[in-house]
């Protein structure tokens, strides 16, 4: 194996390496977190979005974490697929929309493939048969569109109810709510309640993902860095440009491998 395909595999790896290394390094508490260039540069309201993360965290925690691990222990798991699977296919058309205008149209015409496919033969999407049929999943969102065409991600904010994202996540919400169908469906008392299942359903898939968490001694800078980490290989689909920083890592590893 050559050194330049080491170094592609091992940039990768670089989030979860980063997350991993954090949690288990770090020394400091919440109210002395690392990383001060980090936060400086990304995360300039920091105590602010700290407040907003301990305030949303304890209202999961009476509120929507049990039920969530109620409805995990009621609904066999292939229901639970079932819902997801739903979700999902209802967003495709959102996705292809902004595979088209990120230029991307082999990628589009796979998302419209996808939803006619599961719309169809998956009985509403609630079988995701494409997949089976090797057409991969995608989720892009027009601040994804947007990031690819320049503009800027600002800085990171957390939001109550939204949880993690970049300013330009926040700006952009109101515009993937309207790309969602299930937004234009008339009957409110239906949408709604497809709401709460869809909001109920993801907080019981993120119960595994609390897993990581554990051993962590700041879980607000863990969850920062990693969302960040992993909205930069979103908007460069797994490929991002490395920094120089990096750049000196994989060099000075390989040199003493």
């Amino acid at each position: 194996m050559t050194n330049g395909k080491q170094f592609g595999d091992a940039r990768l790896l670089l989030p979860l390496l980063l997350c991993v290394c954090g949690c288990a390094s770090t020394g400091e508490t919440p109210e002395a977190p690392a990383e001060e260039p980090v936060r400086a540069k990304y995360d300039p309201w920091e105590p602010l979005n700290r407040g907003m993360y301990h305030f949303a965290d304890t209202i999961d925690r009476f509120t929507l974490k049990p039920i969530a691990r109620g409805y995990r222990a009621v609904l066999p798991s292939f229901a639970r697929r079932g819902v997801t699977n739903f979700s999902q296919n209802l967003l495709t058309p959102r996705s292809a929309v902004n595979n088209f205008l990120q230029g991307k149209p082999g990628r589009g015409f796979n998302d419209i493939g996808r939803f006619i496919i599961n719309s169809t033969f998956g009985i509403g999407g609630l079988i995701d048969v494409a997949t089976a049929q090797g057409m991969d999943i995608h989720d892009e969102t027009f601040s994804q569109t947007l990031a690819v065409w320049g503009v800027p991600e600002g800085p990171y904010v957390f939001i109550p109810v939204l949880g993690p994202n970049t300013l330009l996540d926040a700006v952009t919400k109101p515009i993937d709510l309207l790309s969602d169908p299930l937004a234009h469906y008339d009957n409110s008392s239906v949408r709604d309640k497809i709401y709460i299942l869809r909001a109920i359903d993801m907080r019981a898939r993120l119960l595994t993902a609390e897993i990581l968490l554990e051993d962590s001694t700041d879980t607000y800078l863990t969850i920062r860095e990693s969302y960040l980490q992993n909205r930069r290989f979103q908007v460069y689909d797994g490929d991002p440009p490395s920094t120089e920083e990096e750049d000196e890592l994989f060099e000075e590893f390989f040199d003493e491998e």
